[in-house]
């Protein structure tokens, strides 16, 4: 029996979804590797001479005896690879990758900011007032361009989704964890509901394993109690 191409080593974050997304909605076969963060896994030497930063996601491309690493570029490898959420239109194709550097360069460093300091840094004993209303705000900001940007269309570039959506979501999706208000966001909130609608991103969301808890459902509290834990030694104490 072949194995599937691609491998992907990842976890249950805003952009460790990001190829899971992908692939579920492509019906792409894949390995799944889930890396546990609680173990430091993703600092792991085999690890790291995939990925040198030590971050999720990753993925090996056993067709291509290489592996890829930053999401934004994992996304770009695979609709290159598989012909799907990319336009060949090279308008279009131009839109998608500044919605997609957007994404990366914009709404998941702000908004996990925002997250930080408020989930991880502040039940650690580091709280910044300054940071927390900086990221916070910013991040609607950010939410109130993909408003302006989703009036009148249903999805951030063409007519069909596109990695640029798919990078997007589970980010903006989890305005929630970063404490951020939606209010007042129609067609934001409408965009939501597309993605939330669609069965096989849903199915992505539960692995490697579920975590409601970053859209707002589930217990908050055992969640949020957790995951400070997981994360305490990323704090700098005074």
């Amino acid at each position: 029996m072949s194995r599937p191409d691609i491998v992907l080593y990842t976890a249950n974050t805003m952009n460790g979804w990001k190829p899971l997304i992908f692939l579920h909605e492509a019906e792409i076969d894949y390995e799944l590797v889930n890396v546990d963060f609680s173990k430091k896994e993703q600092h792991a030497p085999d690890y790291v001479k995939m990925n040198p930063n030590g971050k999720i996601p990753t993925i090996w491309d056993r067709s291509e005896e290489r592996a890829i690493f930053e999401s934004g570029a994992i996304l770009w490898h695979l609709a290159e690879k598989y012909g799907r959420f990319l336009s060949d239109d090279p308008v279009e194709r131009s839109e998608t990758l500044q919605w997609l550097f957007f994404q990366v360069g914009h709404i998941g460093p702000i908004m996990g900011q925002a997250m930080f300091f408020q989930r991880i840094a502040k039940p650690n004993g580091n709280e910044v007032p300054y940071a927390i209303d900086r990221y916070v705000t910013e991040s609607r900001r950010l939410l109130e361009v993909l408003d302006t940007r989703l009036k009148g269309r249903d999805w951030l570039v063409g007519s069909e989704m596109s990695i640029a959506d798919i990078a997007t979501y589970p980010w903006a999706r989890s305005y929630f964890w970063a404490t951020v208000d939606i209010e007042g966001l129609p067609n934001l909130q409408a965009w939501f509901d597309r993605l939330d609608a669609m069965p096989k991103v849903q199915e992505a969301l539960q692995l490697p394993e579920p975590r409601p808890s970053a859209f707002g459902k589930g217990d908050i509290a055992a969640a949020a109690k957790a995951n400070a834990a997981r994360f305490a030694s990323d704090v700098k104490k005074d």
